[in-house]
């Protein structure tokens, strides 16, 4: 039952002109600093969500990418593999007409010969293969291959052992080529 005494006169005046009950002024501000780092906080974290997605793509994206080389990778080296097998290789040296070799002979470092070189034979059903056509360099020119000589007689490692002379080489006959002005 405390009542606040009543003012009376000059000082009652006074009192009219304070302001009534709890200060607005004083807490503006702080709402304000309080509702600024609230929004800067949120603008912050959707910047740096934003930013987490897109390195999150990107990293996805060389992922998938990464997978696809190497499956190529992959897929080249089973290709290369597949062309270094011996049946491979044998087989396409037979395409191009390769034989196996003969015997090897060595070199030592100061000249002389080990070994007795022996000659590549070839097998039996490659006595004769087909001759492979030229490749053209350009469309003008125009190359005319002449058909395979015929085979030479077989001529001995050693003609004197056999009383044999060797035979002449037969002479090459010139593949006449024409190009268009160069």
């Amino acid at each position: 039952m405390s009542k606040k005494p009543e003012l009376r006169g000059r000082a009652a005046r006074l009192a009219r002109l304070l302001p009534q009950g709890p200060s607005q002024a004083a807490r503006t501000p702080f709402v304000l600093l309080v509702v600024l780092l609230l929004g800067g906080g949120l603008i912050t974290l959707l910047i740096l969500n934003s930013s987490l997605n897109e390195g999150s793509f990107q990293l996805s994206e060389l992922k998938k990418e990464t997978k696809e080389l190497t499956e190529e990778e992959q897929e080249l080296q089973r290709d290369v593999d597949g062309y270094a097998a011996p049946d491979a290789l044998r087989r396409r040296a037979d395409e191009l007409g390769m034989v196996p070799g003969g015997d090897p002979a060595f070199l030592d470092p100061d000249g002389t010969v080990r070994g007795v070189p022996g000659t590549a034979a070839r097998p039996t059903g490659l006595q004769n293969p087909a001759p492979r056509p030229q490749e053209v360099a350009s469309p003008a020119a125009t190359v005319s291959v002449p058909a395979a000589p015929p085979a030479a007689p077989r001529v001995p490692a050693d003609p004197a052992a056999t009383g044999q002379t060797p035979a002449a080489p037969a002479p090459t006959q010139s593949v006449p080529t024409t190009t268009s002005g160069r």
